[in-house]
């Protein structure tokens, strides 16, 4: 048999309203997204609106759940449930945000596109002038390498060759301590 569990007291009143509007700012960072997503121009704000709903949905969430283990009471209901949608509407805001500056002006001449077609034929010849567009931006894993294209800016290049030297050098470097009676 367990040993019976100390029942703690109720957090206060302060305390469980905050980790109530973490969970409400969580869920209309995540509601707001969703909703706002279909005009570019409007996603902009929706998206860093979100952003700033999200942080303080988990700053929140947080300070309540702080607040009530330093007080020796019980955690609040709802304080994880905040953090964990605003911690999710952080993430998809940050990531809505980081493609509307790597493709915008792909995005923007897509919008513009399906708002001038009328018909399934338009629709697709738009969708499909996006896919080449945003293609020739990225490419992956051309001739062995791990390569980001972003216009023309820097290239981020992975090569498999060098990521064995280095490999090879860190299990030497491994060795050699475990001879010198190392970790």
């Amino acid at each position: 048999m367990l040993p019976a569990r100390r029942q703690l007291p109720p957090s206060e009143p302060a305390v469980r309203q905050r980790a109530l509007a973490a969970l409400l700012l969580g869920a209309l960072s995540l509601i707001g997204l969703s909703l706002g997503l279909g005009n570019l121009g409007r996603g902009i704000y929706v998206a860093v609106l979100a952003l700033l709903f999200a942080a303080a949905a988990v700053w929140l969430g947080v300070t309540a759940s702080k607040t009530a283990r330093r007080g020796g009471t019980a955690p609040p209901r709802f304080a994880v449930g905040g953090v964990v949608l605003g911690g999710l509407g952080l993430a998809f805001s940050a990531l809505w945000l980081l493609v509307l500056a790597v493709f915008w002006p792909q995005l923007s001449t897509y919008y513009s596109c399906m708002g001038g077609a009328n018909t399934v034929t338009a629709q697709q010849a738009c969708h499909k002038q996006f896919t080449d567009s945003v293609g020739s931006e990225v490419s992956l894993l051309q001739n062995g390498r791990l390569r980001l294209i972003v216009g023309s800016g820097p290239r981020v290049e992975v090569d498999p060759v060098a990521v064995g030297i280095v490999g090879l050098v860190h299990h030497a470097g491994e060795r050699g301590r475990d001879r010198r009676g190392g970790f």
